[in-house]
């Protein structure tokens, strides 16, 4: 069916699809609100950068993906891993330093990979996973291979010099790249209004020659359409689009941010923009969840994160033989 509210939703998604995506959603914001418990209580240690409230973006973008296409991520990427087909067992295993994890317990928070999946990393560096999108676009386009790599980043990132020159080479060759800003109004305590002048992120695609959309990044059904006329571009041969998702953060930059330099009057308003009710909304109005169901599935995701957390725990720690296994200078 088309799902309608104001838009009209890609048809290639099915109702089965539409569910997933609301568990999905669950999955993101109850892992990480998860992680920020253990952070607070000392059990996992180093730093997390947490994206509750921002989940539809993730999972509305990587909705239209397949196994083939490839990710890059960021600091803040818990989300996009898991939209990308990544497990809460051995990502809570990563995180807690366990050899079950994705990168034996080596990588925590930021450096999470699963290539199998086409995630081909989170990165602690702003802006890092730009260009390494744009290589991956580009051996796509050599190769003659048929993926999409869409590259995940914050409104901060814009500001650095990788963003731009990736952008351009992209641009100028075609490249099968999407570049998905997930504009969270921060960049760690700045506001992007005191970051830049022009007035969407959007706007800095003109002067490279690709198209600029902004987005409501709370709103899965449009970040899903704005998607796959991006893909339908880099199908076509079209080359690049920079999709906005204006979004927030609920929570603050990382653990040790207070989040003195927001009011609590624009937390709340912003809260009330919640993505996961939002899209409840949605699917109850087309007939397809009720609220029983809906908290159904809650309740599910969290006995599997709870799940993911015991596999994490009694999995076993690296030993010292395992220290130079697996590093690459």
């Amino acid at each position: 069916m088309q799902l309608t509210k104001e838009k009209i939703l890609v048809p290639e998604i099915s109702n089965q699809k539409l569910l997933d995506l609301y568990k999905q959603m669950w999955l993101i914001r109850l892992f990480d609100e998860k992680v920020d418990e253990f952070f607070a209580k000392g059990m996992i240690h180093g730093t997390t950068h947490l994206a509750v409230g921002q989940e539809a973006s993730a999972a509305g973008v990587c909705a239209l993906l397949t196994v083939e296409d490839k990710i890059t991520s960021t600091h803040r990427g818990h989300g996009h891993c898991i939209a990308k087909g990544a497990t809460a067992e051995r990502m809570m295993a990563e995180l807690f330093g366990r050899t079950t994890g994705y990168c034996k317990g080596k990588g925590g928070s930021m450096h999470i990979a699963d290539v199998d999946m086409g995630n081909l990393g989170a990165n602690g560096i702003v802006g890092g996973g730009i260009p390494l999108a744009v290589g991956s676009a580009l051996t796509a386009k050599m190769k003659k291979l048929d993926y999409v790599t869409v590259c995940f980043f914050g409104d901060g990132a814009t500001n650095e010099g990788s963003f731009h020159e990736a952008v351009n080479l992209a641009a100028i060759w075609d490249l099968p790249v999407i570049f998905v800003c997930e504009n969270n109004q921060y960049g760690m305590s700045g506001s992007v209004k005191e970051m830049t002048r022009v007035e969407h992120i959007a706007d800095r695609a003109h002067a490279y020659g690709i198209p600029g959309v902004v987005a409501d990044g709370n709103d899965i059904i449009e970040m899903m359409n704005v998607t796959d006329e991006a893909i339908k571009r880099v199908k076509r041969g079209k080359g690049p689009t920079l999709i906005e998702a204006k979004t927030y953060r609920w929570k603050g930059h990382s653990k040790s941010d207070a989040k003195k330099y927001r009011t609590r009057e624009e937390e709340q308003e912003w809260r009330k923009k919640d993505p996961i009710k939002r899209y409840k909304d949605v699917l109850i109005e087309a007939g397809l969840l009720t609220e029983e169901k809906a908290e159904e599935i809650r309740l599910e995701v969290k006995k599997e994160i709870e799940e993911a957390v015991k596999f994490a725990e009694q999995s076993p720690a690296p030993t010292l033989d395992d220290l130079l296994t697996d590093v690459y200078a």
